[in-house]
């Protein structure tokens, strides 16, 4: 197998579901995670001046959605063909649309601002996209997984999400998605990484 180097922050977001996909097929890599003052030095050295970066035998790669991708792929998590493939990016779309609004009002340092941001999630975005979510997995057979009975990189993705989203989605309300999370942390390869990853403000 390649030696798989990912860089990124100290941080779960744009590179976690990376992270969960290396646990899900029990791969090996080497998780470095840079201090913000130790990133001053190592952007120019990066392909595209942003991490993540995925290292393959040292050949380095950047772009979030490209690496889970290709890691779902090579480990086997997106799909049988073309058309399972595209159930998940379909999947993937939703999933980054969600994270993205939500990141809106996560960094926002003013308080004023950030309460009105924190409102509009929570009745807007949050309805809108795991309202979304919720209808796509029910289309799929209410199975808690949105290709079959087996978890690929949309399952991991959603779990990914609702984990980062906890604080503003009562998944009560999304009881699909709420099993589809379930069914992803019942694999005991990352029920064991969640128990014991450090918390992390994002």
């Amino acid at each position: 197998m390649p030696k798989y180097i990912l860089r990124y922050f100290d941080l779960k977001a744009y590179a976690e579901p990376s992270r969960l996909l290396f646990t899900l097929a029990g791969q090996e890599y080497e998780d470095i995670r840079y201090t913000r003052e130790e990133w001053v030095t190592e952007k120019p050295k990066t392909p595209l001046g942003k991490i993540p970066v995925l290292e393959i035998d040292g050949k380095p790669f950047g772009q979030s959605n490209a690496i889970h991708r290709y890691l779902a792929k090579t480990f086997g998590f997106y799909g049988n063909g073309d058309l399972e493939a595209l159930e998940i990016d379909q999947v993937l779309g939703v999933v980054y649309d969600a994270y993205e609004a939500y990141l809106l009002y996560a960094v926002e340092k003013d308080e004023a601002v950030k309460a009105e941001l924190m409102k509009g999630v929570k009745e807007v975005k949050v309805p809108l996209y795991f309202g979304m979510l919720e209808k796509l997995l029910k289309k799929s057979g209410s199975t808690g997984f949105f290709i079959g009975k087996k978890i690929t990189l949309a399952d991991v993705s959603v779990f990914d999400l609702a984990d980062k989203m906890e604080s503003v989605v009562k998944l009560e309300d999304y009881p699909l998605v709420k099993k589809c999370s379930d069914n992803v942390l019942a694999n005991p390869r990352i029920k064991a990484y969640v128990d014991k990853r450090l918390v992390t403000e994002m």
